[in-house]
């Protein structure tokens, strides 16, 4: 058996300690004595349309990932006080039709050097290869696409989001553990769908299971008028033990839950979800945090808000670490191998050298409770068990 024990860092002291109080005040700015020095953080994000949804109950908050950003902001100055060190937060939001090139642009003409990028596919990846981005450091939160960690990967963008090889790698070493190793894999016909399968089979290759039969869900299927009846039969095939899901956007994948031909588990974008952050997570200190941002944004943190909320701690963590406020001093303390940061998840975690992407533990969690945690026991590697999950350095194509 393993036991965990959580060791609070600097910021977590002053948080207990009643550094910052639970409630909407902690996302206020405190006027700043003029003797402090300021690290100015700017959030990009872009408006997005979202698709026709099956259910309604789930509706997105429209302060996803910028409540993240706004708490972080309120952790660095509640440590950042005792070292006379301010954290200035500005978000920047893209209109659906804007371009988020020409925001990044505008932050780099404003003087901004370190900014967290809250936006999809590989946009993250151009926008750090734009001639007025070189010198920036940049946080990718919301891109979970393999690609920014290998051909698109660049030397100034780093991730606190886990990409799509993570995620699968920690579903299948829990799976492996429970001796599941045949699989149905299940489709949906957006082009996120396909890379999320890419990773399934990938990760499936990794730790001993097989994909034994791959369907495609169709568009002509009407999930919420004749699952009773479609579902059994469209999962009707070969052997498995569980029903492996990709559907990120939510097109069919909960009805796939309890109306499959045979009784079996399902797992993957629905299901059993790798994930994270889960609103279930309460250990190692976790619950401190779930309660401080229910406090101030009045609903509970999100994925996204984990993954911005880690991005600017990252920052406040350095300059408490470095006492420097330069950005340059930062983003090489941040890079380098002396990093890591506590973030809620049992071990410290650090930056990967090699691709840049924030190694860590993945929550795997059902929709009310979490039923596991990544790296599972017995996964050894020379370095880390947290590089179990994602590219190892053997494996990576970034070339930075």
């Amino acid at each position: 058996m393993r036991f965990s024990f959580w060791l609070p860092s600097l910021m977590q002291i002053a948080l207990l300690a009643g550094g910052l109080c639970a409630s909407p005040a902690a996302f206020s700015q405190e006027a700043a004595p003029a003797d402090n020095s300021t690290v100015r953080i700017a959030y990009l994000t872009q408006e997005v349309e979202h698709p026709p949804a099956l259910s309604n109950l789930d509706e997105p908050p429209a302060d996803e990932g910028v409540a993240g950003a706004r708490l972080a902001v309120a952790d660095n100055n509640s440590t950042g006080r005792f070292l006379k060190q301010r954290f200035e937060l500005e978000a920047v939001t893209v209109p659906i039709d804007g371009d988020p090139a020409q925001a990044l642009r505008d932050l780099a003409a404003a003087g901004h050097r370190i900014v967290v990028l809250d936006l999809p596919g590989e946009t993250p990846g151009a926008l750090a290869r734009l001639p007025e981005a070189a010198n920036l450091l940049l946080f990718n939160a919301g891109s979970t696409d393999d690609s920014l960690r290998n051909a698109l990967c660049a030397p100034n963008l780093l991730h606190t989001v886990p990409d799509r090889a993570m995620l699968a790698d920690a579903l299948a070493q829990y799976l492996a553990v429970k001796r599941w190793t045949k699989w149905l894999l299940i489709v949906g016909t957006r082009p996120e769908d396909r890379l999320y399968a890419a990773a399934v089979k990938r990760a499936a290759k990794r730790f001993g299971a097989e994909v034994v039969e791959e369907k495609s869900w169709s568009e002509d299927h009407d999930a919420r008028r004749t699952a009773q009846a479609e579902m059994p039969v469209f999962t009707q095939g070969k052997r498995h033990d569980v029903v492996i899901v990709a559907d990120e956007i939510g097109d069919f994948g909960d009805y796939v839950l309890y109306r499959t031909w045979d009784p079996r588990p399902v797992a993957g974008t629905q299901g059993l979800v790798p994930t994270n952050w889960h609103r279930a997570h309460e250990a190692w200190g976790a619950a401190q945090l779930q309660s401080r941002f229910k406090a101030a944004a009045q609903r509970t943190m999100l994925p996204r808000d984990h993954a911005v909320w880690a991005a600017i701690r990252a920052v406040g963590e350095a300059a408490t670490r470095t006492r420097s406020t330069d950005p340059e001093a930062l983003a090489a303390y941040i890079r380098g191998p002396d990093f890591t940061l506590a973030a809620f998840k049992g071990v410290p975690l650090s930056f990967r050298s090699w691709d840049g992407q924030l190694r860590q533990p993945v929550l795997l969690a059902a929709d009310r409770s979490l039923v596991s945690v990544s790296p599972q026991d017995g996964f050894l590697h020379p370095r880390t068990e947290l590089d179990t999950l994602g590219h190892d350095q053997p494996e990576t194509g970034c070339r930075r």
